[in-house]
């Protein structure tokens, strides 16, 4: 009998390990080719590991929780042959084209419930010591998401929990207090757990469906309180007038879909005019890591994305400052189908540093989005709406009707101030309403 080691195939530029969900297979089982092995979760994308050789499993050298590394053997199959047969096996693992084809069955296997988010310190996985601690102590996973990471690619560490639970230790801590009021002394709470905030108990109404969230939601409302609880948020408003793009687009979009079989949308347009506004606000796009601010040179604009399901996520157009509109709106429309119809890969999700989210699509007027950590800014573009408006002229002041949207830019005022996210968001408006109309695309 010869012995066939499996290895983690690869999963995107940007993943290097991932952590074991669960085992599909036990010891003793009989494996046929593509059976799956075991489940894995990268930082934003779960995936099903399959077999590439028919065999019985003799070993497994991984437990759930534990991290693996990309092109770690994670199991061993016993296949018929001899050991003539496992060198050719193995010769067989290692060839370009078999690793191709891992890699194709890992990518095809992805699932929708992919998180909004592309960065690594936020939705993380976290060590089985940190888990460990966090369940000894009670921790959930909402506070969880709100600790720090000083390790490699923002991860909570053994030194950052020690340095939590001594925190919260402190601010637990029984406490005695008095003040005089009136010559009457009145003594406070001493116990600091009596203020401690509970969550209302939901009353009785009659009639409830009780639904538990699915594993994307339950993500999702983890990243989303730890978004606000990590930043200081602040939004600002303008107003766009884009009958000029409304115009052109009418005028261009049947041609575009006969060349491309494509349409064109709005989002790609307005995913432009954010690029050249940060190449004029640079400090927009930017990071923040403790006390550190991190500048990209790059501009990813991370576009919000809702699911058939009615979740959300995010993928990413990558380096916008070297795409032309045509460039933007082909990586716009190809994400979007990816991401309905489930075809998402990590990497386009990952690495965005400005995001923009369409709630006009949903005929909503604007919205306060809340920020996508780590980045420090996400503009919503409301419904785009015929309304009067008074427009100056030479000859004098005159009304006329034209293609109004609200733009709303919520920003991290730890490090955007008031001045550079109003001006942001003003110089987008700007760079809508000047549109060139005799852009060809």
């Amino acid at each position: 009998m010869a012995r066939v080691e499996l290895i983690i195939p690869k999963m995107g530029e940007s993943v290097s390990e991932a952590t074991i969900i669960t085992w599909h297979k036990e010891i003793g089982d009989i494996i046929e080719i593509d059976d799956t092995i075991i489940e894995i979760a990268t930082d934003k994308v779960d995936s099903e590991v399959p077999s590439t050789h028919e065999g019985k499993l003799i070993e497994k050298l991984f437990n759930p929780d534990d991290i693996v590394k990309v092109g770690e053997v994670f199991a061993v199959l016993e296949v018929e042959g001899s050991e003539e047969t496992e060198e050719e096996i193995k010769k067989t693992n290692s060839t370009p084209e078999t690793t191709k084809i891992i890699e194709k069955e890992v990518q095809e296997t992805i699932r929708e419930n992919t998180v909004i988010n592309n960065n690594s310190n936020s939705n993380r996985f976290y060590s089985p010591l940190v888990k460990s601690m966090a369940n000894a102590e009670g921790i959930k996973m909402t506070d969880l998401e709100t600790i720090v990471g000083t390790g490699k690619d923002g991860r909570v560490t053994k030194n950052d929990m020690i340095k939590y639970l001594q925190n919260r230790k402190d601010i637990t801590e029984p406490q005695e207090s008095k003040v005089v009021e009136n010559t009457i002394e009145i003594e406070k709470p001493k116990k600091s757990e009596n203020l401690k905030h509970t969550t209302p108990s939901i009353s009785n109404t009659g009639e409830v469906e009780i639904i538990e969230m699915d594993r994307m939601r339950k993500l999702i409302s983890a990243h989303m309180t730890m978004s606000k609880s990590t930043s200081a948020h602040i939004t600002s408003f303008v107003e766009a007038d884009m009958t000029n793009i409304v115009n052109w687009r009418k005028k261009v979009k049947e041609d575009f879909i006969k060349r491309e079989g494509q349409n064109i949308t709005f989002t790609p347009i307005i995913i432009e005019a954010m690029t050249k506004a940060v190449k004029d606000f640079p400090m927009i796009n930017v990071s923040v890591d403790e006390n550190n601010i991190h500048i990209h040179k790059n501009i990813n604009v991370g576009m919000a994305t809702a699911l058939p399901d009615g979740n959300l996520i995010v993928p990413v157009i990558k380096e916008c400052q070297n795409k032309n509109l045509t460039g933007i709106t082909k990586s716009v429309n190809n994400l979007a189908n990816n991401a309905r119809n489930g075809k998402l890969s990590p990497d386009d999700i990952q690495g965005g540093t400005i995001t923009m989210t369409n709630v006009g699509t949903f005929g909503n007027l604007m919205g306060t989005p809340i920020i996508n950590q780590p980045q420090v800014a996400i503009m919503a573009c409301g419904i785009i709406k015929k309304k009067p408006v008074v427009i100056e002229t030479e000859a004098g002041d005159v009304i006329a009707i034209r293609h109004m949207m609200y733009l709303s830019l919520s920003y991290d005022h730890r490090v955007v101030d008031g001045s550079l996210g109003g001006q942001y968001v003003k110089r987008v408006a700007e760079y809508l309403e000047n549109f060139d109309t005799n852009t060809s695309i």
